[in-house]
């Protein structure tokens, strides 16, 4: 639970720190510098969700440190190609076949590359439409695109205007016009979001429809690179781990882990893309000033907030249910506000925490209504979840561990009798 926490206070700092890119076709051979305000050739993850940038016959690895010459680490590509850039690049997303999946794809003019592990595949380089039939050569960008989030597993494949949807299972390709959307130099999905990249700014885009969201272009040196002088917005100015405190946290029925403070939410699950704070409205655009708990049920997400609930149905892009938000009395039986709220996994009940009280609610019944009142060794709750070693309770910089719901609601002796961690422990 230690490196749980360490990942939100890490998350905090982060948001102090991430830039980006650089826009001049600087020449081949010279290192190039991603502040300056470059454009990138091709972005990928790696296996292991390392990002690799290329840009002529160079890659910066992760959103930091100075650019190095891609055949360092994609060693095989000089053997069958004077390297002077790469077109396009992707991670495959493909469980059903283990050969394929997590492979780095390369595209150089009419060619296409598999690498895992930074090695080159057996049989590799191939013609682009011997891998991928249907597909054109002289690519602009690539994108990875799981089921769920498009269709079926699937690549997008991007060219001036046209985009060509790829399934992966079927080989079938279907070509779109996206007018409204920059001409993509790279592509780029990070956190279940899908980026344009275009000159050194980016756009973020729906993969399936190509919608573009508000307030786009953005420049990238403010959010994906890490560049001095320029902080995401923010005063520079880092905050002690010992002051993090968290407002809610959960995790939904796919696995995806949420931690919100104020009006930003990190993912906690996410140590293939890493970790990054991002506006509470950019997942549930409705929610517009913060949460006060969140509890994940039946496939939906429970935002609650004043006296106000907003139910989401937990799919890959949250979507709210019709007629909410309702009153929390009329949903769950309880006058907010609430401090927390959390369910255990197999069980049909939320556990609602205001002030000293906790409240158990069964949400199989009809109305719901409050089941169960018990009193906490507790002055005030920040956020709690249940999770397969226990509850944890949150106050502060602290969170205090009880085995189950039924203990925590035993407990009758003071905090400092039982054992705690702080949330910056071990940092």
């Amino acid at each position: 639970m230690k490196l749980l926490l360490k990942t939100v206070c890490l998350a905090s700092a982060m948001a102090l720190s991430f830039s980006a890119p650089q826009s001049d076709d600087s020449h081949y051979n010279a290192s190039p510098d991603r502040c300056a305000g470059i454009e990138f050739d091709a972005i990928a993850p790696d296996e292991k969700g390392t990002s690799y940038f290329f840009k002529g016959d160079h890659l910066w690895v992760g959103f930091s440190g100075p650019a190095e010459l891609s055949n360092g680490t994609f060693k095989d590509l000089d053997e069958y190609h004077h390297l002077g850039h790469v077109d396009a690049a992707f991670r495959m997303h493909n469980k059903k076949d283990s050969g394929d999946h997590d492979h780095i794809y390369l595209f150089l003019n009419d060619k296409v590359f598999s690498y895992y592990k930074h090695s080159l595949e057996k049989g590799f380089p191939l013609e682009i439409q011997q891998q991928f039939p249907g597909v054109p050569s002289h690519l602009d960008a690539a994108v990875e695109c799981p089921a769920g989030e498009c269709v079926t597993d699937a690549v997008l494949f991007f060219k001036g205007k046209d985009v060509y949807h790829f399934d992966i299972a079927t080989k079938m390709v279907k070509k779109k016009a996206w007018d409204h959307l920059p001409n993509c130099t790279s592509a780029f999905r990070w956190l279940e979001h899908y980026y344009c990249f275009h000159g050194h700014h980016f756009t973020r885009f729906h993969p399936v429809t190509g919608e573009v969201g508000e307030n786009y272009p953005k420049d990238a040196r403010h959010y994906f690179m890490r560049v001095s002088n320029v902080d995401h917005g923010a005063s520079g100015k880092k905050e002690p781990c010992s002051a993090v405190h968290l407002d809610a946290i959960t995790a939904d029925d796919t696995g995806k882990r949420y931690a919100f403070r104020g009006k930003s939410y990190i993912r906690l699950d996410s140590h293939r893309d890493g970790t990054h704070p991002f506006p509470i409205t950019k997942s549930w655009r409705d929610v517009t000033d913060g949460v006060d708990a969140v509890f994940s049920y039946d496939s939906k997400i429970y935002l609650i907030k004043g006296n106000q609930v907003y139910i989401y149905k937990a799919d890959a892009h949250y979507t709210l249910i019709d007629g909410y938000p309702k009153p929390l009395k009329d949903e769950l039986g309880v006058q907010g506000p609430v401090d927390a709220a959390f369910m255990c996994e197999g069980e049909p009940t939320v556990f609602l925490i205001q002030g000293q009280k906790m409240f158990s609610v069964d949400l199989n019944a009809t109305p719901r209504s409050v089941k169960r009142e018990v009193s906490l060794p507790f002055t005030k709750v920040d956020a709690a979840e249940c999770g397969a070693d226990g509850v944890r309770v949150f106050v502060g910089s602290k969170y205090y561990k009880y085995e189950s719901p039924t203990i925590l609601s035993h407990i009758k002796f003071s905090m400092c009798h039982f054992g705690n961690s702080r949330l910056s422990g071990q940092l």
